[in-house]
């Protein structure tokens, strides 16, 4: 029976603390720092993601048998490895690559380099530093509009500009090499565009072996028909119908397989969650991008279609026995809609209080930006709630979710009423 601390605080990590949850080989479940909803599914310690001497703190007291990161910024800052050098720490398993490979999410350079050496199908590109702008420039020039640019470092899902016009794209381009977005973007990706429509395939891997989980499609955009500002994400899909047994396929040969095979080739130790941010150009998969954990909202779609005990694919990730794992997925079709705040993705009044959570039917509510408070549950994030809905098809589960978000109820709340709209 395991211990287990899990690293979050998001609606991603409150889905996957509901399946862990479920794990007959569970013994206590701890968040760090967890939100409102994860409260009622184990303990939550109010230690940050990066608070490395804390999080060893949590890890000694409470006696932790397996670390499960959830968010990026704690494996690209180094956490597997902080854990694995300390010597009273080193007996614990941890699920989330170390620094080298989360470089693949914390480096889009490091990423698309990746990608080359191994032939794994991506756009073209071109990596830009003040040192070779002219170069860059003339980059822009061989390209046909849009103009994709990509800040080379993490930067809160904020750090890409599609842009139409060639003279402003080479004005965005200085402006962030300039700092636009920090350190992340001393150094920018310029893209090649690609033409398709998108996916988020993911697997669980222990760096040799790795079982495929189910796939979703997320809706990045504010607003309706996929327009205005990107965001974390404002709801998914799973399954996606476009992605049947002949693009998994082409998916699994092309990417997934030359992907684990390069983690080899190359000497880098990895275990936990790969992401792969996928396009379908007529029916050839394409990787927009890699993370190194799963996807938000499209955790709150996948972990309803798992079927499988989750805790036990967990440890075998960290310890190196995945090939004795095969995943079951639930066949029907869940449906996930993204409650956010007034204003959100710019500014947002935060500590707004919540009614209607108790009235919910035929959905599971997980928490994304909230905190419990003595008058009850508030608002505490852009991303506030995520209702998550199973169907016999797309549309049932979604009029499940729709109605249930028409039931709660905060000051400013918002939400996207086309979710699947182009499936």
């Amino acid at each position: 029976m395991l211990n287990i601390l899990l690293i979050g605080s998001g609606g991603r990590e409150h889905a996957m603390a509901w399946k862990i949850k479920q794990s007959s080989t569970l013994n206590r479940l701890f968040i760090a720092p967890g939100n409102a909803g994860t409260a009622g599914l184990g303990e939550n310690i109010p230690v940050g993601v990066t608070d490395f001497a804390g999080l060893k703190r949590v890890v000694l007291e409470k006696e932790i048998d397996l670390v499960v990161v959830g968010p990026e910024v704690p494996l690209v800052e180094g956490l597997h490895d902080f854990i694995e050098a300390d010597p009273v720490l080193k007996h614990v398993k941890v699920v989330g690559p170390k620094k080298e490979g989360a470089q693949l999410e914390g480096s889009k350079d490091f990423a698309k380099a990746f990608m080359l050496r191994h032939q794994i199908p991506t756009a073209r590109y071109f990596t830009v530093t003040s040192a070779n702008l002219e170069e860059g420039l003339s980059f822009l020039d061989e390209l046909k509009d849009p103009y994709v640019l990509k800040a080379d470092g993490l930067a809160a899902g904020k750090g890409v500009l599609i842009i139409n016009d060639l003279a402003e794209a080479k004005a965005s381009l200085k402006e962030m090499l300039a700092g636009q977005f920090g350190d992340a973007s001393r150094k920018v990706v310029i893209e090649e565009f690609l033409s398709g429509i998108e996916l988020s395939v993911f697997v669980i891997t222990d760096g040799k072996d790795y079982c495929i989980l189910p796939e979703a499609k997320d809706y990045k955009r504010i607003g309706e028909g996929d327009t205005g500002l990107n965001t974390g994400g404002m709801g998914a899909v799973s399954p996606v119908s476009f992605a049947g047994r002949d693009f998994m396929r082409k998916v699994e040969e092309r990417i997934i397989r030359p992907t684990i095979n390069g983690f080899q080739q190359d000497h880098i130790p990895y275990n936990g969650f790969v992401f792969f941010g996928l396009i379908n150009c007529e029916g050839d998969p394409y990787v927009i991008e890699y993370n190194v954990r799963m996807g938000d909202p499209e955790t709150e779609a996948v972990m309803l279609r798992i079927k499988s005990d989750l805790v036990e694919l967990l440890q075998s990730a960290a310890e190196g026995t995945l090939a004795s794992q095969q995943v079951a997925f639930d066949e029907r079709t869940v449906a996930t809609v993204m409650l956010v705040s007034g204003g959100y993705p710019g500014s947002y009044r935060k500590g707004i209080p919540i009614r209607g959570l108790e009235e919910l039917n035929n959905s599971i509510l997980f928490h994304a930006g909230t905190k419990q408070s003595e008058a009850g549950v508030l608002t505490d994030g852009g991303r506030v709630i995520a209702i998550s809905s199973y169907g016999a098809t797309m549309n049932e589960a979604l009029a499940y979710s729709y109605a249930n978000a028409e039931k709660i109820n905060y000051e400013g709340k918002y939400y996207r009423k086309d979710i699947g709209f182009d499936l």
